[in-house]
């Protein structure tokens, strides 16, 4: 009697490792999407904290400024390429962040990282970002919903 699968036998599996299969995607997608939220709330929260030290820095008088500057630096490139400790002899510089992250929901990989953030100044209306003489605070450029329900760009 020979042994083996019979074409009802094999396409039963088959059927099965389908349906398996069907499952699992969709998992796997909501895993990468949580994944870019995790990335995008850090990148985030590392530029906030760079502007918040750049703002505290100038409130010491660590960093020179006009009179009628708000204390944010002029842009994000700033906070990479440093500033002029005013209280250092040496004329030593003080740096906030060593890259600027990129936005992880941007999807043009050629995109500079600082320009993949939207930024509002400190001028600028709480309900209507728009960039000005500094940058106050930064947001995702998507226009998507977040699995909370949140735009990115609200986060």
């Amino acid at each position: 009697m020979p042994r083996g699968f019979t074409l009802i036998e094999l396409l039963i599996t088959v059927a099965i490792i389908a349906t398996l299969a069907s499952i699992a995607m969709p998992l796997s997608e909501l895993a990468v999407q949580r994944a870019k939220e995790a990335e995008l709330r850090k990148a985030l929260r590392d530029i906030r904290d760079a502007l918040d030290t750049y703002k505290r820095a100038s409130d010491e008088g660590r960093i020179v400024r006009a009179a009628d500057q708000s204390g944010f630096p002029p842009a994000l490139q700033v906070l990479v390429e440093g500033v002029t400790d005013a209280r250092s002899p040496s004329g030593a510089k003080i740096y906030f962040l060593r890259r600027i992250p990129r936005d992880p929901m941007t999807e043009s990989p050629e995109t500079p990282p600082a320009s993949t953030w939207r930024l509002r100044s400190y001028a600028s209306p709480p309900d209507k970002p728009v960039p000005g003489k500094d940058v106050f605070d930064v947001y995702s450029a998507s226009t998507r919903m977040g699995l909370n329900g949140i735009p990115y760009r609200e986060w």
